[in-house]
């Protein structure tokens, strides 16, 4: 995890760049293709998109190199500013991470993270996305809102929890190596080998937990009795 912010504005650079392609992916090709391909009359969705001139975006047809870049920088304002600080305080608030399993506070933030990002960037992408030539309507660009997260989000939260931000760490692992490891020598923890060990070490910090959780209830229920007594 970035342990700075340089390190931090490099994790969400590196997560926005995969997000974004494999949005504009989803979109036009699962979420689209089949209507492009029907209304051209092309064989293919790429073929489609080169066929009406490029995306349809903020009333303009754009080449498909623009869309990625505006949806880049939108993505990763949001990203720097709102979704990182705040998916970190949510996650806080639910779990401690002294405690707790980096791997289950890892999740936490992704989820957190998809739970202000999905909404935001969908929002973004029913001002752009609007089909400006038919007119503008605020209940059609809430509708079209709302379907945007629909499809979104089960596609952010799967995406982003079992290959995006494996790969993100991949990369984030291999650029910072020699801090990472020299990080790793100072603590000088030692990780679990296999699952079995994962699952043992998060069932110990369950009894750590509840055996502090029980420790601060006779504390109080002594510091209770003192009170009454006096």
């Amino acid at each position: 995890m970035p342990r700075n912010q340089f390190q931090r504005m490099v994790f969400a650079f590196l997560t926005v760049v995969i997000t974004v392609h494999a949005y504009v992916f989803y979109s036009l090709y699962v979420v689209n293709g089949n209507l492009l391909m029907e209304i051209t009359g092309a064989d293919s969705v790429i073929h489609a998109i080169n066929t009406q001139g490029g995306v349809y975006m903020f009333g303009n047809m754009l080449p498909i190199w623009a869309v990625v870049l505006i949806e880049f920088c939108f993505a990763y304002s949001l990203e720097c500013l709102l979704g990182s600080p705040l998916s970190f305080r949510m996650a806080s608030k639910m779990f401690d991470p002294r405690r707790n399993h980096p791997m289950i506070f890892e999740t936490v933030i992704i989820s957190c993270t998809v739970l202000i990002m999905c909404p935001a960037m969908s929002f973004i992408a029913a001002w752009l996305y609007y089909p400006y030539y038919s007119g503008f309507n605020m209940f059609t660009l809430l509708a079209n809102w709302i379907k945007l997260v629909c499809y979104n989000f089960p596609f952010a939260f799967f995406s982003q929890v079992f290959f995006i931000q494996p790969v993100v760490r991949w990369l984030f692992g291999k650029i910072f190596a020699k801090d990472i490891a020299a990080r790793n020598g100072a603590e000088n923890q030692e990780r679990p080998k296999d699952e079995q060990e994962v699952i043992a070490d998060i069932f110990r910090r369950m009894d750590e937990i509840q055996e502090q959780l029980e420790h601060e209830r006779r504390q109080r229920k002594k510091l209770a009795e003192t009170i009454d007594t006096k």
